[in-house]
């Protein structure tokens, strides 16, 4: 295993609970899927909370944070069938990766948990 990157990032999931209320936060921090899928679920704060968290860790773990025309709608949380997190990540994040590290074919781990009061995202980059 050859690790190019990792980050975590844990978020207080009251900051979270108060930052959802304001619609121009949550279109600019979530896709529309993130969004679409929110509406289906009881739990929206926690929910919101770990993709915050997601987003954050995955650019700690390219070195870089928010920058360079990384914006948080570029990078998206999915689950697969079995509801296991991934991390769809947008062109524009796909030609960084290619132009920072060189790199064509790498692999993107993503971990999810969540409390009561906090959530936590933790990611890996590895070449593949």
């Amino acid at each position: 295993m050859n690790i190019i990157g990792n980050g975590v990032d844990i978020v207080n999931n009251a900051r979270i609970k108060k930052s959802i209320k304001n619609k121009k936060f949550i279109n600019r921090v979530f896709t529309t899927n993130e969004i679409n899928k929110s509406k289906k679920l009881d739990n929206k704060i926690n929910y919101f909370a770990k993709r915050f968290a997601a987003k954050e860790a995955f650019v700690k773990a390219l070195g870089e944070g928010f920058r360079d025309n990384i914006n948080f709608n570029d990078i998206e949380v999915i689950n697969d069938k079995k509801g296991k997190p991934m991390i769809n990540i947008s062109r524009n994040v796909k030609k960084f990766i290619k132009s920072k590290f060189k790199l064509q074919k790498y692999k993107i781990f993503l971990s999810l948990s969540d409390e009561k009061k906090y959530s936590i995202a933790y990611v890996i980059i590895n070449k593949n």
